[in-house]
């Protein structure tokens, strides 16, 4: 076994090979399916990165992803793993965003899948994926996991979100922390910064005499421990409900038209820190469901000054990605839907001028096109983009008239951010309870 490299090494708990879990690949991903029929939780297992020189076989054919995934099909939930671009290099991290976001997509629109019970289970380089997730918080992610987590981004590398500066900004969403006693130094530091700034909102399972990739180098009971206490704890957490009702609490729209500048505050629920060493598993205390939050009324970002009409656009001026969205089918609806309920909530944060949770409705690759032809994409474009305008207060923003078609959002808005008025159209998609697509347009 040591003449092998690393990490074609076998996973601790072993290689589940068998009968009862079934494994399709769909392009990048490898779906591992429980047997029976029912409709069940998932995780995604996103691996680390780089991948050392010569690498021959992908990280889905690795024995220790193969062995988590195997483990958790046969424990009844539906696991994938996705190849992605952080193998080759971490020049390819904004890649390996987007592509492991894809994957999401792919795994939760699986017929076997509940879309509202999906984890995140990051390793190693993984970890500078995972901070776009603890910031986002969307509704159907139930935990993120951290296996010997690389937290820090190196110097030249394009820096995402870092996990440390956004650990427990959703209370309610629980994160698990697996770290190495022998970890390397250059991964130790971060993840001890990430443990301080993590506090309540953090469960850790501690391996004392455990390496930097202990769930295939170390053979031990403290190593097969540890990994079927993660496994317990993701389990348990894919099949609690956050609410009375079994759904994540969302804040209801807004129901007129105004100006308002109060602040959106999303109730939290408090939670205990899991000292998870080989002593026993992760726990955490269950506290009672929190209170709905209610957003200020709507308000909308605002674009270059132009003059627009009060009414949507014909077909004939639409261009991508609103060219499938049928205009012409379009027409004023008073129901709610659930893009709506997203957009009311990003408006209610802009006008509180609260950034992150402005930032926090968008998806980690989402795309904004403005009417001066600027193109952002992605959180941390976002962030450079309107941080001037939030630290000025210039954010104030009036919805004249909005329409709703399933995923698409179009609003008539006046921005006052720059002295307005300036009429102009907001075009918004919403996929998956996160912002991915806006135009505004003159």
């Amino acid at each position: 076994m040591t003449d092998l490299p690393a990490y074609l090494r076998p996973f601790v708990l072993g290689v589940l090979d068998g009968p009862d879990v079934r494994v399709d690949r769909l392009g990048e991903i490898d779906l591992y399916r429980p047997p029976g029929t029912a409709r069940g939780g998932a995780i995604l297992f996103v691996h680390g990165g780089p991948g050392p020189a010569g690498l021959e076989v992908m990280p889905r054919e690795w024995p220790v992803y193969k062995g988590y995934a195997t483990a958790a099909a046969r424990r009844g939930l539906v696991a994938a793993v996705v190849d992605h671009s952080l193998i080759h290099g971490l020049d390819r991290l904004v890649a390996a965003a987007d592509e492991v976001e894809a994957a999401v997509g792919v795994l939760r629109s699986d017929p076997r899948v509940d879309p509202d019970r999906v984890g995140l289970w990051f390793f190693s380089g993984a970890g500078l994926l995972a901070g776009e997730w603890l910031d986002s918080r969307p509704d159907w992610l139930r935990f993120v996991a951290l296996t010997y987590p690389l937290l820090a981004t190196p110097p030249g590398v394009d820096d995402l979100v870092t996990a440390a500066e956004v650990i427990g900004k959703h209370k309610d969403l629980p994160v698990l922390l697996t770290r190495a006693g022998l970890e390397r130094e250059e991964l130790a530091g971060p993840v001890a910064e990430f443990v301080s700034a993590g506090g309540a909102a953090l469960d850790i399972i501690d391996v004392p005499k455990g390496h930097h990739g202990f769930d295939m180098l170390d053979h031990t009971e403290e190593s097969r421990a540890a990994v079927t206490k993660a496994l317990d704890w993701a389990i348990a957490h894919l099949g609690e409900e956050p609410g009375d009702d079994g759904k994540l609490l969302v804040p209801p729209p807004a129901t007129k038209k105004t100006t308002s500048t109060r602040r959106t505050t999303s109730a939290a629920k408090p939670a205990a820190v899991a000292k998870g060493a080989s002593a026993g598993p992760a726990t955490r205390q269950t506290p009672p469901a929190a209170p709905k939050a209610t957003p200020a009324p709507s308000v909308a970002p605002s674009a270059a000054p132009s003059a627009v009409p009060s009414t949507a656009p014909s077909a004939a001026s639409v261009q991508a990605p609103l060219a499938d969205l049928g205009m012409a089918t379009v027409a004023a609806v008073t129901a709610d839907t659930p893009a709506a309920r997203v957009i009311s909530r990003e408006h209610a944060a802009f006008d509180a001028h609260d950034l992150e949770a402005f930032l926090a409705m968008y998806s980690p690759t989402a795309r904004i096109l403005l009417a001066d032809g600027t193109e952002l994409k992605g959180r941390r474009f976002l962030r450079e983009h309107y941080r001037p305008r939030f630290d000025a207060g210039r954010c104030k923003t009036e919805v004249v008239q909005r329409l709703m078609l399933g995923e698409w959002v179009v609003e008539h808005v006046v921005s006052y951010d720059d002295g307005g008025p300036t009429p102009q159209l907001g075009l918004y998609r919403v996929v998956d309870g996160l912002i991915t697509d806006v135009e505004f347009r003159a």
